[in-house]
């Protein structure tokens, strides 16, 4: 069978954990379980941030923004987890994979190099004690979260508009419970090599 190219489609079909039908339903109630968790975990750890002026140091500052990516990178995929596992249809539209795929990546990215810098603070914590408040003032602290989230931004923005040029075959099955770059890539026809 002769694999064609065609245009980006309307809808996905994400089959995720359709061969264990059985699990759906416990597997929707621990996903949801955990959901909730993470929401609260994160807040509580942003909401003391912003109210307590004694924890508005270099180490919280940056704790602070790790929550909120992680909150960001949950509620882009999690939401969507539940509905396709009670479902009957198991689909995700064209905007809304694309969406999904941005916004995880964005936040994936972010994440990496955030914690580049946290283990920047705590060498500069550990090792250059006597330098420590003079080098990660609050100015510091900003242009160092700033460069996290642009860099995570430029990277995402590369790579996810180099994978939406990919020609994609006939079907449009993932194979995930998700839509993330590498899964969509998998859909392509032809040399991908660039785009890994």
């Amino acid at each position: 069978m002769e694999r064609e190219n065609i245009s980006f489609p309307n809808t996905f079909v994400l089959l995720g954990f359709s061969a264990f039908l059985w699990l759906e339903r416990p597997l929707s109630a621990v996903i949801l379980v955990s959901y909730l968790l993470t929401l609260v975990g994160n807040s509580s750890i942003i909401l003391p941030f912003l109210v307590d002026p004694r924890l508005q140091m270099p180490m919280y500052f940056f704790l602070n923004n790790l929550s909120m990516i992680d909150l960001g990178a949950t509620c882009t995929t999690v939401p969507q987890l539940p509905v396709n596992l009670l479902g009957t249809g198991k689909t995700i539209v064209a905007w809304g994979c694309i969406t999904q795929s941005y916004l995880f990546h964005w936040t994936a990215c972010t994440e990496c190099v955030l914690l580049a810098v946290i283990a920047i603070d705590w060498y500069v914590a550990i090792c250059l004690l006597q330098q420590y408040t003079p080098m990660m003032h609050p100015w510091m602290c900003m242009q160092m979260a700033a460069a996290s989230w642009f860099s995570g931004l430029a990277n995402f923005l590369l790579q996810t508009t180099l994978t939406l040029q990919v020609p994609l075959c006939g079907h449009h099955t993932l194979d995930h419970f998700c839509s993330e770059i590498p899964v969509l890539i998998k859909l392509a026809c032809g040399d991908t090599s660039t785009y890994l």
